[in-house]
């Protein structure tokens, strides 16, 4: 919802800032998720004036037609311009950005206007469209003006712009009293304590007979119908101020008599729908239910088969006039050629016009609001508004008195409440007067008042209180839920929630194994008994942990590494023929140190065979260490070490032919991952390639905090460059990327390798990297100065540390 704040500042005084509106709106509940400079025009219609076109010869090229205009703009000799619009004609007054100006279209870049010729003729100037000028997001035309100002007139003089701020409020479902200006003014007149100027209102004839009679045979989906026929309307253009207040929260100008519904809707809360009179059949307005399949076309133009629930608008001869409170008719709406209009202003069930709605897929704003509940005593008041707008820019005259199916209108809903009650919910006592005054602001009246509480009488607008609880919810909008204390003692009477530390293993071992399976892992559960001869085979059998009462000797030790108990699972599948398998398992390790048992829980990831079945869609390849070094990474991440640096393999893993690892910043080992060596792979029956990750769960949890951290994208684009690096056949990559980033430092965010290649020309023991470096700086754009510069950094730090020869 989107509400202007000068359109609010004619019904309350606010000196206070956006800022101050704003925190003080989303605190009682109305969010602000944007406020929104508006109002001003960019380059403030500079060298923009307003024309006289005083001919407008037709001339054509290539099928198109153009026309050759000559345009008094007060320099004396009239101007010729070339024009595309079909609308242009002589005798118009017409807005025109004469040679060198600029103006700022809604859509794409500035344009500064020059003298130019175009399909051969000289134009000096351009007659512009609403669009073009950045005022609106019409191109329907050039914008012809109703004006007596003279050519030659700043056209700046004639769009009177007055800054504003449009409020774009996050409307909760339940406060559809808050979906006008006059909502939100109610709001503000509580928090702020001052008085709201009610709009004027016109006085409506009585007495007499109204020349439309008004016939509701469900009164369930309407409990109210007020109508009022006028006559003598000039349909045209509406003023300019009408048109401002409607385009500060982005509606459309259509006609003054559309505008001033529109108006009225947005101001008061109230739906409102004008009938051109002459199409209203029979002199009868019929509110009913048509037969199921029933066609109606709409104002979009579109035709729709009625349920037999939807509620409309017909007349005598029970011809479908509107979709009651979701949608006009085509052939009932306003025209230009309409000069006797019947106003409708009613109070719709918000049940019918929520699933006609649905039902139909159409959301107007008209919905959005008798969806959500509208107050049933205003249509009348609505109604009177609008006759006095309509009176002003359209000089239409009421006829007849007005007709309303529910003139006493709908009584006060009454709640009682007991301050024990709202202490209670609020957490801590408030003053009996504070809350009277509070509720009293908010238009809510106090009866029946006693020591122990009091009765009060909720106006029907707000369709949102309807308990004790909904009374207290005000309460404390208004009070501040920021001005209540917590309590010092724990308490019972409200509901609360204990998440769970994120150091949880149970927590954080089900979100990485959810994870998992989701990419394609399956979890195993292995025996933690398992041969002596594994341990042997690592040269760890002094730390063996031997169970007293073996089943037999195979299982006569607990197992050191999740590795061989992965293995023997790999080996088992293989072996009835299911080749392409990811498994992981969560489990622990035990092993002897001096007399002291170690108990350790580990996460294990296996992969072998291909990375996916063969198909004849793809040809297939066998896993490589790529495909598991990809899960780690995403693993760490998971558990929030990103971006760490690999290393070799420390000490103690022979359980790898050959790998990384990585360790916290702090030094602590996480992860170890690498192929498994053939030889241990043949100890579990193993005899294809497989590959390892052991994870340290328990390092991995302790520096684990649950803490997400963003950064801002870089507004600024990556440069890459590529270096074709011969060095030792010795040279690990590692090594080259440590010395890139001590040279590049923040510049470098990424180095790659993309190419390796060993050949007898290289010369014995050498081999070529073809090496990516991604450059980026997050503050300004890359010159090519320091592009090069930190590029011939690079290759004499490689020259030099690493005795590359850079191929070139």
């Amino acid at each position: 919802m989107k509400i202007s704040r000068n359109w609010l500042q004619t019904l309350i005084d606010l000196p206070e800032t956006d800022a101050e509106l704003e925190q003080l709106l989303t605190g009682s509940g109305l969010e602000v998720e944007e406020v929104i400079s508006t109002g001003s025009v960019p380059g403030g219609l500079l060298g923009v004036v307003l024309g006289r076109v005083l001919a407008a010869e037709p001339f054509t090229v290539k099928d198109k037609v153009l026309h050759l205009c000559k345009v008094d703009i007060g320099a004396g000799e009239p101007s010729q311009i070339v024009c595309g619009a079909a609308n242009v004609a002589a005798g118009q007054t017409v807005v025109v950005a004469t040679v060198g100006s600029t103006i700022y279209p809604t859509q794409g870049q500035p344009l500064t206007i020059g003298s130019r010729r175009v399909y051969g003729q000289l134009s000096e100037g351009m007659i512009c469209a609403e669009d073009e000028l950045g005022l609106g997001s019409s191109h329907a035309g050039i914008m012809v003006l109703e004006t007596a100002l003279p050519p030659g007139t700043p056209a700046a003089d004639y769009f009177v712009q007055q800054p504003d701020s449009q409020l774009v409020i996050g409307l909760t479902p339940n406060r559809a009293d808050a979906a006008s200006h006059l909502g939100v003014a109610r709001d503000l007149k509580a928090l702020l304590g001052r008085e709201i100027r009610f709009p004027e209102i016109a006085l409506l004839p009585q007495g007499g007979t109204a020349p439309l009679s008004v016939q509701v045979e469900n009164q369930a989906a309407c409990p109210r119908y007020v109508g009022l026929t006028l006559r003598g309307l000039a349909v045209g253009p509406s003023p300019q101020w009408l048109r401002q207040r409607l385009e500060a929260i982005g509606v459309r100008s259509i006609n003054n008599v559309v505008d001033v519904t529109n108006f009225v809707l947005h101001e008061l809360g109230q739906p409102l729908h004008a009938f051109d009179a002459a199409a209203i059949g029979g002199g009868s307005v019929r509110v009913k239910t048509l037969p199921a399949g029933t066609p109606f076309v709409t104002l979009d133009g579109q035709s729709r088969t009625l349920a037999a629930d939807d509620l409309m608008i017909c007349d005598a001869h029970d011809v479908p006039l509107c979709m009651a409170g979701v949608f006009g008719g085509l052939h009932s709406g306003v025209s230009e050629k309409t000069t006797d209009i019947f106003l409708e202003s009613a109070c719709f069930s918000a049940d019918y016009v929520r699933k006609t709605a649905q039902r139909h897929g159409l959301k107007t704003d008209a919905s959005f609001r008798f969806e959500r509940g509208t107050d049933p005593n205003l249509p009348l008041v609505a109604l009177q508004r609008a006759v006095g707008l309509l009176q002003e820019v359209a000089a239409a005259r009421p006829d007849g008195p007005a007709t309303d199916t529910r003139p006493e209108g709908v009584p006060p809903r009454r709640i009682a409440a007991s301050y024990a009650y709202i202490h209670t919910l609020i957490g801590q006592e408030l003053a009996a007067e504070q809350i009277k005054n509070i509720l009293q602001s908010l238009g809510i009246e106090i009866i029946e008042e006693s020591p122990e509480g009091f009765t009060a009488l909720v106006p029907p607008y707000r369709v949102d209180v309807t308990r004790p609880a909904d009374l207290v919810e005000e309460i404390i909008r208004i009070y501040g839920l920021n001005n209540i204390g917590l309590s010092e003692t724990l308490r019972t009477d409200y509901l609360a929630t204990f998440p769970l530390p994120a150091q949880n293993p149970d927590t954080q071992q089900n979100r990485v194994a959810r994870w998992l399976a989701g990419a394609g892992w399956q979890e195993i559960f292995t025996n933690s008994l398992t041969k002596p001869a594994y341990a042997a085979a690592l040269g760890r059998a002094g730390g063996s942990v031997e169970i007293l009462n073996k089943l037999s000797e195979d299982l006569g030790v607990l197992r050191q590494t999740l590795l061989f108990s992965g293995l023997e699972a790999l080996a088992h599948n293989i072996n009835r023929r299911q080749r392409e398998l990811r498994f992981f398992e969560f489990g622990k390790t035990y092993y002897k140190s001096e007399n002291q048992y170690v108990e350790k829980q580990h996460l294990g990831l296996f992969l072998t065979g291909n990375v996916q079945a063969e198909s004849w869609q793809q040809p297939s390849r066998a896993v490589r260490f790529a495909d598991l070094h990809d899960t780690v990474q995403q693993v760490l991440t998971l558990m929030g070490q990103p971006g760490l640096q690999p290393a070799d393999l420390p000490g103690q893993s022979e359980e790898f032919a050959y790998g990384l690892s990585y360790a916290a910043p702090d030094g602590t080992l996480l992860v170890r991952l690498g192929a498994v060596p053939p030889a241990l792979g043949r100890l579990a029956d193993l005899k294809q390639l497989a590959y390892f990750a052991d994870f340290d769960w328990a390092a991995l949890l302790k520096g684990y905090t649950g803490a997400v951290t963003f950064r801002e994208i870089p507004r600024f684009p990556q440069v890459r460059r590529d270096l074709s690096l011969v060095v030792d056949k010795s040279l690990k990559f590692t090594e080259i990327e440590a010395i890139a980033r001590s040279v590049a430092g923040e510049l470098l965010t990424r180095t790659n390798v993309f190419d390796v290649y060993e050949g007898p020309h290289l010369g014995e023991g050498r081999k070529a990297y073809s090496v990516s470096f991604m450059l980026q700086d997050e503050t300004q754009t890359l010159t090519d100065a320091t592009i090069d510069a930190t590029m011939n950094a690079l290759i004499a730090a490689f020259e030099q540390q690493a005795g590359a020869v850079i191929r070139r």
